[in-house]
């Protein structure tokens, strides 16, 4: 299937599931390798037992600070990250609205402002009110079909 805009982002990356820490009995702080907004974009346990909010706080997005220094142990520390993402794609204005997916077209934008193809295989829909362009061209293939909604 063809693209239509532009190619994504190639910066993702996988996110850990889990980042573990060795306990000492006397830190308290340890160093996220991910920027988190809050305590609720991690799950953390010690020697497996899940540690409520109130144990930890993270007040720089990258320090976990717990309220008492955690157990000695190795890779006794848990950090679950949860939904975390590492970028994001901006879409040029000229395309925002239009795409085409498994032969379905959308148009969500006001305008149609690039010349649009509905090809033979493909049903589109349109949320109206919409108006066309100056000297865009609409094409319906023999077989396609345009519903205004």
């Amino acid at each position: 299937m063809a693209l239509i805009g532009n190619q994504a982002a190639t910066t993702y990356q996988n996110i850990p599931d889990v980042q573990r820490f060795n306990g000492d009995n006397s830190d308290t702080t340890f160093t996220l390798n991910r920027t988190v907004s809050n305590v609720q974009d991690v799950l953390v346990s010690v020697d497996g037992v899940v540690q409520d909010t109130t144990a930890y706080s993270i007040p720089d997005g990258t320090t976990l600070t717990f309220t008492a220094a955690p157990s000695s142990g190795t890779a006794n520390i848990f950090v679950n990250y949860l939904g975390l993402s590492e970028a994001s794609i901006a879409v040029p204005d000229a395309n925002k609205g239009h795409f085409k997916n498994g032969g379905i077209f959308r148009i969500n934008a006001q305008t149609i402002d690039a010349n649009t193809t509905i090809d033979a295989t493909e049903n589109a829909n349109v949320t109206g009110p919409v108006a066309i362009g100056s000297g865009i061209t609409v094409t319906i293939n023999s077989g396609g079909n345009l519903a205004v909604i």
